[in-house]
């Protein structure tokens, strides 16, 4: 069921954070020093009171970049209590607000770290929500196939970004070029043929990194399973091309084992068509790219 898709996620993302690299607080640091090159006026008219603060929840969404904001104050020497859990999901109405956590620290940097925070929070979340509405359509569907995300992020944001998607419950596809060997057209185009490509990925990649080879027709997709392509992805290809061509390749390549991805121009009002019998991953942009953020608010309370 869809609730018991959204429960698993909810469940799994608070272990998500485990999954972050120690340089993350590099990050973090660098993001401060982008907002805060040299000095702060803005800190120096509120002081360093004592001070508390509740971050809010002003639209509908799913709650994710928990970690994230937990280390900006960290850094910042703030404490902060977390009131919704990362992965939950809430439906507010217009003008309601969630109060999502409550932030204690000196009042300066209370406010040096609440523009990076809403910024990880908003765009995290923003990420999480739109992941969740594709596992929602994969829910109806009944698809039992993976439906990721892409490369395509933003530079330095990548993390972040990548984070949302697991949080929201998608696949976050390969994380960088060093992840998994995958030979594109260019690639294919540069050294010669697809079977060219496949065999020198292999003799680096060895028995422990996958290769993924993108395809554009019918013959490609079968030259890069004889070569021994471990995922073939089936690029821009429409809903009936597909159809037909998932069951072809597995009845004329019986005993060997791929994947088959399909990937190009899929949106959250398309996925539905696509996702096919014979077809293992559906990988698309559209859980990232042009994502609406969810927006948040930080507001010191007076006498708290």
């Amino acid at each position: 069921s869809t609730w018991g898709l959204h429960l698993i996620a909810l469940m799994d993302s608070s272990s998500f954070a485990c999954f972050l690299p120690p340089t993350l607080i590099e990050q973090i640091k660098s993001w401060l020093d982008e907002d805060i090159p040299t000095t702060d006026y803005g800190g120096f008219v509120v002081g360093g009171e004592a001070a508390v603060a509740h971050l809010l929840m002003k639209q509908s969404g799913v709650v994710a970049g928990v970690p994230f904001v937990n280390e900006v104050f960290g850094y910042l020497r703030c404490t902060i209590e977390w009131h919704v859990r990362e992965g939950e999901e809430f439906s507010l109405s217009p003008g309601e607000r969630k109060h999502a956590a409550t932030v204690r620290g000196p009042a300066h940097a209370l406010l040096k770290g609440e523009r990076v925070a809403l910024n990880l929070l908003a765009r995290c979340s923003g990420i999480a929500t739109m992941s969740r509405k594709f596992v929602d359509v994969k829910a109806a569907t009944g698809f039992t196939g993976i439906v990721a995300g892409t490369r395509k992020t933003t530079p330095g944001f990548r993390l972040v970004e990548k984070y949302g998607m697991l949080v929201g419950g998608v696949d976050t596809h390969r994380m960088d070029l060093s992840s998994m060997i995958m030979t594109k057209d260019n690639h294919v185009d540069a050294a010669g043929s697809i079977t060219l490509a496949v065999q020198k990925a292999r003799s680096v990649g060895g028995f422990s990194v996958k290769i993924e080879v993108e395809t554009r027709t019918h013959a490609e997709a079968t030259e890069a399973i004889a070569a021994g392509a471990d995922i073939v992805m089936l690029d821009n290809m429409s809903p009936e091309t597909l159809a037909a061509l998932a069951p072809a390749l597995r009845a004329e390549n019986p005993g060997k084992h791929f994947l088959l991805e399909v990937s190009g121009g899929i949106r959250l009002d398309t996925v539905a068509a696509f996702m096919l019998p014979g077809i293992d991953i559906i990988s698309t942009s559209a859980v990232h790219q042009g994502v609406p953020v969810i927006d948040f608010s930080l507001k010191i309370r007076r006498g708290a």
